[in-house]
């Protein structure tokens, strides 16, 4: 769900948030973003981001690439975009388009794995820095309640923030099966940080080689790997993925009114 950022009032975000992405009542989505097209030095536009719950998360990879498909309907002569997130700049290049629907390769970064074997919840896991918080869990099936463990993990104590949680199951030497439960959101079927934290964990564990295809609910995704410079440091992670614009309209709704 993106909003101009000129339109939207100054206070109140969260509980705004919360009544444009329910399901019944609201538009319903995963999250809001809103979207400052003004640029700046360096940028093209910046972001700022509300998960369903009104939280503010620091990025969202699906909704940066959302946010880069509304600047490239408007600037058909660009093929890259710089947007300010929480998590720092991140540029997007449009690699295919046909008509609303757009394909876009962004430079995650450099994805820091923080605990390679780690224990969550009696759970084997590896936690990652990708922008945000991720906790990647290798499972051999998804025939287990994973969405009440991924509840369960996202509150943990030993994630004083929050943690988003994904279920990766090897599906060959270049892909991964993935269940998303992200912080602020519960289940979803699809995330961009979600699968680039668990294609780096999954090729930390030697599970799988890169480049790395994630298949989610929702279809696959590409990461590619970037390899640091002289070998040293951990590698730059290009994530490739649709944004499609589906509808555009106004939402109504008593706590907007000023």
């Amino acid at each position: 769900m993106l909003t101009s950022i000129e339109d939207a009032p100054g206070s109140g975000l969260p509980d705004i948030a919360v009544a444009i992405c329910d399901r019944y009542t609201g538009v319903g989505a995963d999250g809001w973003m809103l979207v400052d097209r003004t640029g700046g030095d360096g940028w093209d536009a910046s972001i700022r981001l509300f998960n369903s719950d009104g939280s503010e998360p620091e990025l969202s990879g699906n909704g940066t690439r959302c946010a880069a498909a509304l600047l490239a309907r408007e600037r058909a002569d660009r093929q890259e975009f710089r947007i300010w997130t929480g998590a720092g700049i991140k540029s997007l290049r449009l690699v295919a388009r046909e008509d609303d629907e757009f394909q876009f390769e962004m430079n995650m970064g450099r994805i820091r794995v923080l605990d390679l074997h780690a224990s969550v919840r009696k759970r084997d896991a590896v936690l990652v820095d990708a922008g945000n918080p991720q906790c990647a869990i290798p499972v051999e099936n998804f025939d287990f309640d994973w969405r009440a463990l991924g509840a369960a993990i996202e509150k943990d104590p030993l994630f004083p923030k929050r943690t988003n949680v994904s279920f990766l199951r090897r599906e060959g030497p270049h892909a991964i099966d993935v269940r998303f439960w992200e912080r602020g959101a519960g289940e979803t079927n699809s995330s961009g940080t979600g699968s680039t934290g668990a294609a780096v964990a999954a090729v930390a564990r030697r599970l799988v080689e890169p480049p790395v295809t994630v298949l989610t609910p929702a279809g696959a995704l590409q990461i590619r790997f970037e390899p640091a410079g002289n070998g040293e440091g951990a590698s730059t992670i290009h994530l490739t993925g649709p944004a499609v614009l589906v509808a555009e309209g106004v939402f109504h709704h008593a706590k907007m009114r000023r």
